[in-house]
């Protein structure tokens, strides 16, 4: 190991994972703490050269070894707890109460006039506005995300390593076949951009090829994981349906805004009969709500990936110790991430979503002009969304690695996104990041189950044709809004899964000395398909 790089492991001392890393310039120095009463084990230096295909030698531990950690807090313990980055945790707690006030007043003002609004898809008397039509069409979209998410999800738990393979050719073939479809309505616009993205997705899935067994290695080490440990499909379920039911509040929550606040040419909103309507209020409002369900959504996910690193972590470093992992590792990563952490990871989920509210606004505005013919415009704005989805995924990359730092060392968030980036680039771990399809593929899988919800939104409008929309005006909006329902869920559901390898990744650079001496099956099975390995975590 380089001195440029020391690990945490120590060949006297061992390795402690509760003790915080300290990085100095020239590279990383951990922190001396004294623990008299925690004797520590003394691996045995590993035999570099040994070629991949020869059996790994057992783990040795000593005679002694350290006593057990009863639960997840004394595993991983943080010295001086406090509760980092309050102010974010305050602003969500603020916006959220904002949001419902917002809902509150909307949806009573929703229900009063529910007679002009209709009963259902057809027989409303507001023909200028998102109406009851409307709500039916987001149910709709809901049930197709939840049962699409859940599908996807059970196919990544049985059905490992075809899950790759099968992600990578249903986003191609669904692209080209949305972009012909759309040709054939005549609408060129839309037509064209899912063309290309359909191109653009085979010039990525031909890159993909030669890293898809490793991908699938690690994945199916993950899931494996999880089937020994339940909790991670408990979680990944909660998390999942509690995302539904929050994107059920918003969608009635976006419709009441419009039916509250939509100005009519010829005044029969009931709504407005005091006064109090206009554009710029229902904007304002969209707007308001919009970043509030990004926010509070990605807060939702987040919360999920810390407590699964919290328990994918306890496995990593204490799984093959005497007395197994510490009791109630799952539950003592949730209490983390919701009190001490709360609003550290209110902090990173407010970054994504005013990255992702960018988007969103891009992604209308590229409908729009799709819808009113505009190929120039439409193309310029998917090549603006395609650098804006490229800055959003390198803020999630950077984000979901630093929350596993967070949850096992309980840091304010900027110190933590620091110290973990510059651990893993200078241990080289940064390469297996970047070989590994994880991330795109889980981002794939969640854009295929948005771009269903999007074209069910069209489809529904096509066929019940609704008052409001005659021009369609509200065409891009409705899709825009039903894309990014069928994203979030997804992406909840599913984060889980990428939890697991990104914490994998995060403890082998924390000390690789672990990955070789407890768990020498997965690596050398690494060694094997991905030889860089090697040199990546000796770095």
């Amino acid at each position: 190991m380089s001195g440029q790089a020391a690990s945490y492991y120590d060949q006297n001392q061992g390795f402690d994972p509760r003790a915080q890393p300290n990085y100095q310039q020239n590279g990383y120095q951990q922190q001396q703490q004294q623990q008299p009463n925690y004797p520590q084990p003394n691996y045995q230096q590993p035999n570099y050269q040994q070629p991949p295909e020869s059996k790994p030698p057992p783990a040795q531990y000593p005679e002694n070894p350290p006593p057990p950690y009863t639960t997840f807090d004394q595993a991983f313990k943080i010295e001086k707890p406090k509760y980092n980055d309050l102010w974010a945790g305050l602003l969500l707690i603020a916006v959220f109460l904002g949001y419902a006030a917002v809902s509150g007043i909307t949806i009573h003002k929703y229900a009063t006039n529910k007679g002009f609004n209709g009963d259902g898809i057809y027989g409303a008397a507001n023909d200028f506005s998102l109406n009851t039509n409307t709500l039916v069409l987001f149910i709709f979209v809901l049930v197709v995300a939840l049962v699409l998410s859940l599908a996807y999800f059970m196919g990544a738990r049985y059905f490992t390593k075809t899950f790759i393979w099968v992600t990578g050719i249903l986003n191609i073939v669904f692209a080209l076949a949305t972009g012909i479809y759309y040709i054939a309505r005549k609408q060129y616009g839309g037509g064209i951009v899912f063309l290309l993205f359909g191109v653009f997705a085979i010039v990525c899935f031909i890159s993909w090829i030669p890293r898809i067994p490793f991908t699938a290695f690690m994945l199916q080490t993950t899931m494996d994981v999880a089937r020994n440990y339940g909790h991670v499909f408990l979680v990944s379920a909660l998390g999942g349906l509690v995302t539904v039911a929050f994107s059920a509040w918003f969608s009635v929550t976006l419709v009441a805004i419009y039916v509250a606040y939509e100005p009519d040419s010829k005044g029969v909103n009931p709504s407005c009969a005091n006064g109090g309507c206009s554009n710029a209020k229902v904007i304002g409002l969209v707007v308001y709500v919009t970043f509030a369900m990004y926010w509070f959504s990605e807060w939702i996910k987040n919360t999920v990936h810390t407590t699964i690193a919290g328990l994918y972590g306890s496995w990593y470093f204490w799984s093959k110790s005497a007395d197994g992992m510490p009791k109630g590792s799952t539950r003592g990563a949730f209490r983390r991430a919701t009190t001490y952490s709360f609003g550290s990871i209110s902090l990173g989920s407010l970054i994504i979503a005013f990255v992702q509210m960018l988007r969103q606004a891009c992604s209308i505005a590229q409908r729009q002009e799709a819808g009113q013919g505009n190929i120039v415009g439409s193309i310029l704005f998917w090549v603006l969304g395609c650098f804006i989805s490229l800055l959003d995924w390198l803020v999630t990359l950077f984000n979901r690695y630093a929350f596993c730092h967070i949850a096992l060392y309980g840091k304010a968030y900027v110190p933590a996104a620091k110290d973990t980036w510059k651990m893993m680039r200078d241990r080289g771990v940064d390469a297996l990041v970047q070989d590994c399809l994880i991330g795109p593929v889980l981002t794939m899988g969640s854009t295929f189950v948005a771009y269903v919800c999007a074209l069910l939104a069209y489809l529904y409008l096509q066929f019940t044709k609704p008052a409001y929309n005659n021009d369609g005006d509200f065409t891009a909006v409705i899709m825009a809004f039903a894309f990014l329902i069928g994203l979030q869920v997804c992406q909840v559901f599913m984060t889980p899964i990428g939890s697991g390898v990104e914490t994998i990744f995060v403890a082998m650079g924390w000390d690789p000395q672990v990955m070789i001496n407890d768990h020498p099956e997965i690596y050398y099975k690494l060694v094997e398909l991905y030889p860089k390995v090697q040199q990546a975590i000796h770095a």
